[in-house]
């Protein structure tokens, strides 16, 4: 039984010296696996299959071990392939943030940061304070995905999402970077033409817009004689997009229930007008920076998000607009 025992630790003495891994190959492995199929992790990296499908055979000698079941329905990872995964990924994390960590010391936050981010905050905040992010931080890339949809962070290889709303996930962090509340905006051009409400009962006359693709933003809350209640908006304009809806908003379309975040900046410029805003504040929401659990700590990524927080603080309705 001794002699087994010294036998068996000798083979697993050898098949660990033997396991020469590839970075680039775990690094492959775990965008496989996240994509779901071989032919899309080539077209992620611009090569063909038939490269991927070798990486993977490498990767699979290399272990001693079949990492991935194939079949005609897709990809399926093995148990072995369950364990390997886990481990490439604390494995790829730790040398990000060690790579990170020593630019970082050298150069100051460098690298690409991939961004979610709603149309409407990508054109309204992002956009604006991307040159001073650069100015700050040389070194730094976005690349910026804008979408009202909630993005698969790890499957779309997102460093930051920027949501409204904690994350339920156990594998992402959030930090609050900033807060909004919601009222009711108008342009100039539009008051001039069909006046000012005084009380929110003179809004039934008035064009207002309204959001398709949101019913609950449609539920207008109004403080009227000490009472809050919901004024239902079918709106005389409607579209599914929140970044029109502002737009509208700016040409003189109608009334809008618009973030104040957003629609300050175009107040300090004349651009728009609060309209009935002692019955329209809202409570306010919190902004949250979402990050993948294991990357959280990068450099790259906490300077973005020590500058954004401190940029929406600038934004609120209590401060200046930046310059």
């Amino acid at each position: 039984m001794k002699h087994k025992m010294v036998l068996h630790k000798s083979q697993n003495k050898g098949r660990l010296r033997a396991m020469q891994l590839q970075l680039d190959d775990v690094a492959l492995f775990t965008r496989i696996a996240e994509l779901g199929t071989l032919s899309a992790a080539a077209r992620e990296r611009e090569v063909p299959v038939s490269q991927v499908t070798r990486a993977l055979a490498r990767l699979e000698a290399g272990c001693g071990a079949r990492l991935l079941h194939r079949t005609t329905h897709g990809l399926s990872l093995t148990d072995e392939g369950d364990t390997f995964l886990a481990h490439a990924r604390r494995l790829l994390d730790t040398t990000a943030e060690l790579s990170s960590e020593l630019s970082g010391k050298l150069a100051g936050p460098s690298g690409w940061v991939r961004l979610s981010v709603s149309p409407v905050m990508a054109q309204a905040v992002i956009a604006p304070s991307l040159n001073g992010l650069y100015q700050r931080h040389p070194q730094l890339h976005i690349d910026i995905s804008a979408d009202d949809r909630i993005a698969d962070m790890a499957r779309e290889g997102i460093d930051i999402a920027i949501r409204t709303g904690s994350p339920s996930s156990e594998t992402l962090v959030a930090r609050q970077i900033g807060s909004y509340g919601r009222a009711l905006y108008a342009a100039p051009s539009y008051l001039a033409t069909f006046g000012t409400p005084q009380h929110p009962d003179e809004l039934a006359r008035h064009r207002l817009i309204g959001n398709s693709a949101n019913p609950q933003l449609n539920r207008w809350p109004v403080t009227a004689g000490g009472k809050t209640q919901e004024l239902l908006v079918q709106g005389h304009t409607r579209t599914d997009n929140s970044a029109v809806v502002m737009a509208l908003a700016q040409q003189g379309v109608g009334i809008a229930r618009l973030m104040d975040l957003l629609a300050q900046p175009l107040v300090a410029r004349g651009e728009l007008v609060p309209v009935l805003p002692q019955h329209f504040a809202s409570t306010r929401v919190p902004i949250y920076a979402v990050m993948l659990q294991e990357r959280h700590r990068l450099p790259k990524i906490r300077a973005c998000i020590d500058y954004w927080a401190q940029w929406l603080g600038q934004l609120s309705p209590a401060a200046p607009a930046p310059p």
